[in-house]
């Protein structure tokens, strides 16, 4: 799950980031509205942590923008405490929850996780495919009902392949979601570690879950006619 932390407070701006990163979420993040919009439009995010009072445009009306223009990212407001005025225009200008300020990190990851469960229609953060398990919030892996080990990128990846299972997703997509805004790294790096994934989950295993679509990228399935041959 890729974040965009939009925070003008610079000392809680670098400890959300700093702390989300340690927990392996891939995350962003800038200090006013007119730099979140620029963000959200270049970026790939899955989650917005919008704070209501920084320099123009105001955390609301960057919300008001982005459901004018059609863009339902989620987002969670960041307020001040016993700001009702505010939680309240917020979720009536298309807000998907508010988390008051200061916050427990556990919280506020739990809140990121039931938003993100309530949009994708899952129950639970558990992702599942053919006999592969992904448990999000305690960023598990099962294969057969055997633990997989996976690096904080690697499973960067995998959450977003199961996320978006039987859609084929372009490396730049893939890159764009599990590296920072500011990444240069190299022309095959998504190759890399979809190699790494394929050896891990599907080296042991007679069905392959991770397919080539050849000019386009990868794409996570366990249906034949979705299958190409690398």
């Amino acid at each position: 799950m890729k974040v965009l932390i939009v925070e003008d407070e610079p000392s809680l701006n670098k400890i959300m980031l700093k702390k989300l990163r340690a927990d392996g979420f891939p995350a962003d993040s800038c200090f006013t509205g007119s730099e979140a919009l620029d963000y959200i439009e270049l970026g790939n995010y899955d989650i917005v942590l919008l704070d209501i009072m920084i320099p123009p445009p105001d955390g609301l009306e960057v919300l008001k923008i982005l459901r004018d223009k059609g863009n339902n990212i989620p987002v969670i407001l960041l307020t001040a405490m016993g700001s009702i005025d505010s939680k309240v225009k917020g979720l009536n200008y298309g807000a998907d929850d508010y988390i008051a300020k200061p916050f427990n990190f556990q919280e506020l990851e739990a809140r990121m996780y039931a938003v993100s469960r309530r949009l994708s229609g899952n129950t639970t953060n558990k992702y599942t495919i053919a006999d592969l398990v992904v448990e999000t919030d305690t960023r598990q892996v099962f294969r057969n009902g055997k633990s997989i080990e996976l690096s904080a990128k690697e499973f960067s990846i995998l959450e977003y392949m199961i996320r978006n299972k039987g859609i084929v997703l372009t490396r730049e997509k893939i890159e764009q979601n599990a590296w920072d805004f500011n990444y240069e790294g190299g022309s095959n790096i998504v190759d890399v570690y979809i190699r790494y994934l394929r050896q891990k989950i599907d080296s042991n295993s007679e069905v392959k879950l991770i397919h080539t679509k050849r000019g386009v990228g990868y794409v996570l399935t366990d249906k034949e006619k979705e299958k190409e041959k690398v």
